[in-house]
């Protein structure tokens, strides 16, 4: 396999140290149809998710940014009102290179519906999508929303295949405990569907009278003074009517899983030159590794930028200590301590981007330099999405 971007773990090699990651050429490569942008929440996924998909499309690339960032900063940039489960044009993209963007929000609990209604009869949709613990189970329950974005981005790629509509899916997950969460959202969706609870609730729908045992009446016996009639029932029901639908979202998910591995996708860790995102990052990179997922590199977020001049901060400190006796030089003081501290944080944050480079040498990185402001307009994506590509 030839490909212009490298790769972690075993497909990699290790005898050069880390090279500068060209996010151009990730950009304009057409075997490149998924980008996932992945990391520990505060460092700047979405921004970098929507600066790549901007750039990408500026590029000659049809694009759809797909979020899943509450905040809702996403929109705010693209000048969207509001973003939905709907791909929607970004006005004000520059397409005269012949590319296209659009941007949309996971809308979870559709999705959910989207995913029943597809697979179900409508009587038993309806049943399900009537019922009160499928809304609890579709609205909050722990990893629906890593589930859903797997479901919503295997439905986007299966219709960019059909129809042509894209060729390029920026992907910006969801804001877990992990960020490596929707890896596992199928595997633990489906052990919780497959758990001897659900087993247990299924033991009626899926047998005769005569098997309920005298030990599974006294536990459904416990069960309904536990949780009451009512909502023992309704779990009944729903999964009685989920069960039949439950290997369809299982296949799905293989299926999207293998996409994820597929040649076509390209992962980006993006990290804050700290030392506790630098170590998550570190994670995120020996995790894909194992699993096997293309890696394309290490985006370093908001780094500080070097102050001008050349005097190290030692020099600078040592003057403004001469200064601080004369009134007269309290101003210069002032600025030479903070051209000290900021010379400081550069060179903390170099260093931790070095040790991150020696235990990873085959990851490529970006550093992207920190801006005035918040980025707030596509004017500001743009520079964000100059400085990814180095310029």
């Amino acid at each position: 396999m030839t490909r212009s971007r490298g790769r972690v773990g075993p497909l990699a090699s290790t005898d050069s140290p880390a090279p500068g990651l060209d996010v151009d050429a990730l950009l304009d490569d057409p075997g490149t149809g998924i980008i996932v942008c992945c990391g520990s929440g505060g460092v700047g996924k979405t921004t970098t998710s929507a600066a790549l998909a901007l750039r990408a499309a500026e590029r000659g690339r049809k694009v759809v940014v797909l979020t899943i960032d509450p905040a809702r900063r996403l929109a705010q940039s693209m000048g969207i009102e509001a973003l939905d489960n709907t791909p929607r044009p970004v006005v004000g993209a520059d397409t005269s290179a012949g590319g296209s963007l659009d941007a949309m929000m996971l809308d979870m609990k559709r999705t959910f519906d989207e995913v029943v209604e597809s697979q179900a009869t409508p009587e038993k949709a309806r049943q399900i999508l009537e019922n009160p613990f499928y809304v609890a189970l579709s609205s909050s329950f722990a990893g629906t929303q890593e589930y859903m974005a797997m479901e919503k981005l295997g439905q986007i790629h299966a219709d960019a295949q059909r129809d042509g509509t894209y060729d390029l899916i920026v992907v910006d997950t969801p804001p877990s405990r992990s960020a490596l969460d929707f890896l596992d959202a199928p595997e633990r969706l489906s052990s919780f569907l497959d758990g001897k609870f659900i087993r247990l609730l299924l033991a009626p729908a899926r047998g005769p009278a005569k098997l309920m045992t005298a030990g599974l009446g006294l536990i459904t016996n416990a069960l309904t003074k536990i949780l009451g009639a009512q909502v023992l029932r309704d779990m009944q029901t729903f999964v009685a009517a989920f069960d039949t639908l439950f290997g369809g979202f299982r296949q799905r998910a293989q299926k999207t899983f293998a996409l994820l591995q597929a040649d076509e996708t390209a992962f980006l860790v993006v990290a804050a030159p700290e030392p506790d995102a630098l170590r998550e990052a570190a994670y995120f990179v020996e995790r894909l590794s194992e699993d096997r997922m293309p890696l394309a590199g290490l985006v370093v977020n908001r780094a500080s930028p070097a102050p001008q001049g050349s005097i190290s901060a030692d020099e600078a400190m040592a003057a403004a200590t001469r200064l601080r006796k004369s009134d007269a030089g309290s101003l210069t003081g002032g600025l030479l301590r903070l051209h000290a501290d900021q010379t400081r944080m550069v060179e903390r944050e170099a260093l931790l981007r070095e040790r991150f480079a020696a235990a990873h040498p085959e990851v490529p990185t970006a550093v992207v330099r920190a801006l005035a402001g918040d980025v707030h307009d596509l004017e500001g994506l743009r520079r964000v999405g100059e400085l990814l590509a180095g310029a």
